[in-house]
């Protein structure tokens, strides 16, 4: 039953959350054929015009995953999803589920470097995409990957054509439901224990880990979060953030199909967009991240829509700061839901009648209750309530360790069996959690996460950098930003423009620019010799702090 590469819970721990029935044993194509059983008429899913069912996205999956049968994708291979916010994205990931394959999900922004590592680490076989979007073109970053894959036996472009490969269109047409191979679909539900789903992650290694998740622990997360912020069958939930992010896809898409609710699919940020789909499809929850959370409470033409449907806001993937809680309290007049969680399962929220101080003030309680936790400092000695220290996390909401990283899990995990977060965390006497800071080094940019030291990779190849360290530097609006110091060789002379051509030379993402470079003649070191990032934090804090006072 196992899958190489994936570390299996522990025995003991396994049999206590299946006896007590903390894991329900539902898989996620179980889940879809459940809301199609009790509400096949009722409206799933909008896209646009498109306005589907829960029985026909279910037959919409079916037929996927016959086609997907016929291509030949097997149990456990594994299947890079890069679909923007489409309604192409939901039913392609539950046929999937319903043929034992495995979704590796990704944002429409991750660029070509991160595309290979991803593809390389899972060993993927297939790859649903776009063939365009916006303003990318992917059959250039296809022929790429292709090239250093070859294990990549199948691409499936949406909403494209291209003769060299195949499109999602196309497997439907002539996909065919009927007596022979609706058994053959059925034979395919995997174990709920198998691994149903990966996702990338950030760390302080550098490097995009891939985070695996069963059926059984990522649905006990989802059910506890929907029940958390009350998410029923009546509700209608926006997905405006990419659904290749775990926030949205667990909070949205699995939330309102395991509670019978309706997804609306918006692939725009833009306020306009955002306001006229609350008003004319009467959303009444959303999920968001800080940034765009901010966007839409200063979205200076709020007043010309009737928002009053909307009830609650859940926001996560960076902090919240006090002034944008009580800015959206005001100018939405919705609850905010403050979240704090990862892919990894980690899961804590503010709940409905939480008064505001309470919700300006912290992160709530976590969604799980049978989620343990624990606070300890730097020698692992637990401490008492409300002294901060790292988070540590085990339960049946909790993965088990990152996929094929035998180096990474035994520094992620204690003996016992408990995940290092690298969050600095208070937690008082009633459970109530505040975010204290970060021990990890990844910058939070409007609740991406952008690894350092992959830019600083792709930096330090240029001939004349010497040294290169990547921090985050404080942002109002986004939390952070990027920011590189740099010392140069001897005889050296680029700027700042210099360095961003040569990352968009070197097919850096968007999200890998530095948006601000300091050119310095020495880099700080730690006594081991490495770059003394705390000094450089404190450092550009500083120089902003300058800045500021001089703009004054």
């Amino acid at each position: 039953m196992s899958l190489e590469g994936f570390t299996d819970y522990n025995k003991a721990d396994a049999q206590e959350y299946d006896r007590l029935r903390w894991w329900a044993g539902f898989t996620f194509g179980d889940i879809l054929d459940k809301a199609s059983d009790m509400h096949p008429e009722k409206e799933a899913l909008v896209d646009g015009d498109r306005r589907l069912t829960y029985s026909q996205v279910r037959e919409l999956a079916d037929k996927c995953a016959i086609g997907f049968m016929e291509l030949g994708i097997k149990p456990k291979e594994r299947v890079l999803l890069q679909l923007p916010n489409w309604s192409e994205f939901v039913y392609s990931f539950f046929a999937l589920q319903k043929i034992g394959a495995i979704p590796v999900l990704l944002v429409p922004r991750h660029s070509q470097i991160e595309i290979n590592h991803v593809c390389r680490l899972t060993g993927a076989t297939a790859w649903i995409l776009p063939g365009e979007h916006r303003k990318i073109d992917y059959l250039p970053i296809i022929d790429g990957v292709l090239r250093e894959n070859p294990q990549l036996r199948h691409v499936i472009l949406v909403r494209s054509e291209d003769k060299r490969f195949h499109s999602l269109n196309g497997l439907l047409k002539h996909a065919r439901i009927n007596k022979d191979n609706l058994p053959e679909l059925a034979g395919r539900r995997p174990d709920p224990m198998e691994v149903a789903r990966m996702s990338t992650t950030g760390g302080s290694t550098g490097v995009l880990k891939i985070v695996p998740r069963t059926h059984n622990d990522y649905l006990c997360n989802v059910e506890y979060k929907a029940r958390t912020w009350e998410l029923s069958t009546d509700d209608v939930s926006l997905a405006v953030t990419p659904v290749g992010h775990d926030m949205t896809f667990s909070t949205i898409i699995c939330g309102a199909v395991i509670t019978f609710g309706k997804i609306i699919m918006l692939d725009s940020t833009n306020s306009e967009d955002i306001c006229s789909t609350i008003q004319k499809e009467r959303i009444t929850a959303a999920a968001m991240v800080p940034t765009l959370a901010r966007q839409l409470a200063d979205f200076d033409s709020i007043r010309n829509y009737d928002l009053s449907s909307l009830v609650k806001l859940h926001v996560g993937g960076s902090l919240s700061s006090p002034d944008l809680i009580r800015s959206v309290h005001h100018n939405l007049g919705c609850k905010y839901v403050n979240a704090y969680g990862s892919s990894e399962g980690i899961s804590f929220m503010t709940r409905l009648d939480d008064d505001l101080d309470t919700i300006c003030d912290s992160v709530g309680k976590p969604t799980c209750p049978y989620d343990m936790h624990k606070i300890v400092d730097q020698d692992g000695n637990e401490l008492p309530p409300d002294t901060p220290g790292e988070l540590l996390v085990k339960g049946p909401g909790v993965f088990s360790g990152y996929f094929n990283d035998l180096e990474a899990n035994r520094l992620a995990f204690t003996d016992d069996g408990f995940f290092r977060t690298g969050d600095l965390i208070t937690i008082d006497s009633d459970g109530t959690a505040r975010i204290a800071g970060r021990i990890k080094d990844v910058i939070i940019r409007g609740g991406e996460n952008i690894l350092p030291a992959e830019v600083e990779s792709l930096i330090s190849d240029h001939h004349g950098v010497a040294a290169v360290a990547v921090i985050g530097m404080p942002d109002e609006l986004l939390g952070e930003r990027i920011c590189a110091y740099i010392q140069l060789r001897p005889g050296s002379m680029l700027s700042f423009e210099d360095i961003i051509d040569y990352l968009k030379g070197k097919r850096a993402s968007v999200r890998q620019l530095p948006e601000r470079i300091e050119f310095i003649d020495d880099m700080p070191l730690t006594k081991v010799g490495k770059a003394d990032k705390q000094a450089l934090r404190h450092d550009i804090e500083m120089r902003l702090r300058k800045t500021q006072l001089l703009g004054t």
